[in-house]
């Protein structure tokens, strides 16, 4: 599943309808079956000093999210 971490301007509202608005507006741009299924709204995104994205950081975030927390089960 695609999954895209947004971060929102001051006066914006990270809501239902901005999920849509962004998802419609990356169909009308890209392939349709390249949208993104779940956005996740954030307050910054990780970067290193250089000012480079880590997107390693995002994916271990997806899967430490995906991890069973209960006791005694596998994750």
């Amino acid at each position: 599943i695609v999954k895209a971490f947004v971060t929102v301007k001051p006066g914006y509202i990270a809501n239902e309808e901005m999920v849509r608005a962004l998802q419609d507006y990356v169909k009308a741009k890209i392939a349709t079956y390249k949208y993104p299924r779940k956005i996740e709204f954030v307050s910054s995104l990780p970067r290193t000093e250089t000012g480079k994205l880590q997107r390693f950081k995002l994916r271990q975030r997806v899967a430490n999210a995906g991890r069973s927390v209960l006791p005694g089960k596998c994750g």
